[in-house]
């Protein structure tokens, strides 16, 4: 028995489908921090789910096809990543601290090694696997900024107690010329 062929466009919705999933990607690479390119091939559905709950809220892990993914870097002006684009490509679009992030894709590669880090882009800036494992082994924003008030404090200290020894050598040296004076005063009212 023949079948008869569809009079219903097939094509078009499933080109609204692409159209739609490049124009988020596109969205995504103009609106995250920092956008790490990794390949997941070997990883289980499981493994995956584990690794988007360890990156956290601020960081959308998302499988996508290299054609759309080239497409949607194009469109949002992010250039330098097209050796990147083969095998089985995810990306990592942080919206927040891009170290943190770092950090929990290093921690969870050691773990599951089919996880490789292709490279990635921040701030324009295209990133090779080595830099993004050495922006992984910086500091939190949090604990850096902790840092930096805490250098702060111990140079204001040091300014204060610099602006302040001066004052306290002169009262000691009032006192002392004071002590002088009345020294020398009873000692004169003695000889008289």
């Amino acid at each position: 028995m023949a079948t008869e062929p569809s009079t219903r466009d097939a094509s078009k919705p499933v080109r609204e489908d692409k159209t739609a999933a490049v124009d988020e990607l596109t969205d995504r690479f103009r609106t995250a921090s920092a956008t790490v390119l990794t390949e997941y091939r070997g990883l289980t559905v499981t493994a995956i789910t584990k690794l988007r709950r360890s990156l956290g809220t601020d960081t959308k892990y998302r499988v996508a096809k290299n054609t759309f993914i080239k497409k949607a870097a194009a469109q949002a002006g992010v250039e330098g990543l097209d050796d990147l684009f083969n095998g089985p490509t995810a990306l990592a679009f942080i919206g927040g601290d891009p170290v943190e992030a770092a950090k929990s894709l290093r921690d969870f590669a050691k773990d599951n090694p089919a996880l490789v880090i292709k490279g990635g882009i921040m701030e324009g800036k295209t990133l090779s696997a080595a830099e993004i494992t050495r922006l992984a082994d910086l500091e939190s924003r949090e604990v850096l900024l902790a840092k930096l008030a805490g250098a702060m404090q111990a140079n204001l200290s040091k300014a204060a107690s610099l602006f302040q020894a001066p004052l306290t050598q002169v009262a000691r040296l009032a006192a002392a010329l004071q002590e002088k004076r009345e020294s020398e005063g009873e000692a004169a009212s003695a000889d008289a």
